[in-house]
């Protein structure tokens, strides 16, 4: 298959490899002219994922057009707040009808959509069987180096879902099927929130107490408000769901559980973002989750101490005591 990569971050920069080792033509598209050249000079993506060299015969550019022209599939490596604009730069007499494997883990702010939504928005033409969503418990940094790995990819299409499962999986990096779109996308999207919470924990040396509770109310939060948007519960429960958000808030490679961390240990939000090269998603995910939250009347007291810690300088400590010592009740799944 011919496939764009539009985003050479470090799990752009995987998935290209990946796709090239089994004999896709690969075209990795980067925003960058500098970090493009650098490439082709070292060979490898020394500003993400320095651990790994780039195979000769894959295509690393700067010019959209070249990544997308006569595509079979896209792949939207860019972060999920720069998914819109990048779809706006692709020439619409190169763009056919190709699948679109979109991997950004957001919900964009002001719209509070979600990234099938958004595409829908930017690409009416483009039918929206032939999207799909691949997500799970997937570090880069661990995929590159093809240690096993376990995804969903989640289609409205099943013909879709087959196809990017058979274009995906390898012997290290199994791909399961998924109907279920939004609840897929929703999972992704929003274990990143929690990871900063989660992140805070460590920082702030609560305890594996803690931190347990927070994965599991976390978890709770993600599902109910999933269920207003029409998601499948039992999607929270699976690789996107729990799976997710179990890697993204314990492993040493999480962004957005370094967000809290340093956050967790007294740092300014601003002083802990600005020193990042890498995105962390959950931070402006925070914004829409909890609008969203608001919107639809769901009950998310995680999500809300977190956008008061992000966004309003809440003291964590305050903002912990404040959840713990909300009105005694049952324990409610969702």
């Amino acid at each position: 298959m011919k496939i764009g990569i539009l985003g050479a971050g470090s799990w752009g920069t995987t998935l290209a490899e990946l796709l090239f080792s089994k004999g896709h033509a690969v075209r990795l598209w980067s925003w960058s002219e500098r970090d493009v050249e650098n490439i082709r000079i070292t060979g490898r993506n020394t500003v993400y994922l320095p651990d790994i060299a780039i195979p000769e015969g894959l295509v690393v550019t700067a010019d959209i057009a070249v990544a997308t022209n006569t595509a079979d599939m896209l792949v939207l490596a860019t972060p999920s707040q720069f998914v819109r604009g990048v779809l706006t730069r692709i020439p619409r007499e190169h763009l056919g009808d190709p699948i679109i494997v979109n991997v950004a883990k957001g919900i964009e702010n002001g719209t509070l959509l979600r990234m099938s939504e958004v595409v829908a928005d930017v690409l009416p033409r483009l039918s929206r069987e032939r999207y799909a969503v691949l997500s799970g418990p997937s570090h880069a940094e661990e995929v590159c180096l093809r240690r096993p790995t376990t995804v969903v990819a989640a289609s409205s299409g099943a013909e879709t879902t087959a196809q990017v499962i058979e274009t995906f999986m390898t012997e290290s990096f199994r791909v399961y099927g998924s109907s279920d779109v939004a609840g897929v996308e929703l999972g992704g999207s929003l274990k990143n929130v929690i990871a900063i919470g989660a992140g805070i924990c460590d920082g702030s040396r609560y305890g594996d107490n803690a931190k347990a509770a927070l994965i599991t109310r976390g978890i709770a939060e993600i599902r109910r408000l999933g269920e207003v948007l029409g998601a499948d519960p039992d999607t929270f429960a699976g690789l996107s769901g729990l799976g997710d958000l179990i890697v993204t808030t314990m492993s040493r490679h999480s962004r957005n559980r370094y967000v809290g961390e340093e956050i967790g240990k007294g740092r300014p939000v601003k002083e802990v973002l600005a020193g990042m090269s890498m995105v962390a998603e959950g931070v402006d995910t925070t914004r829409s989750a909890y609008e969203l939250a608001q919107k639809l009347n769901v009950e998310m007291p995680i999500i809300r101490e977190m956008y008061e810690i992000l966004f309003n300088g809440k003291d964590p400590v305050q903002a912990t005591q404040d959840l713990m010592m909300r009105e005694a009740k049952n324990e409610v799944w969702s």
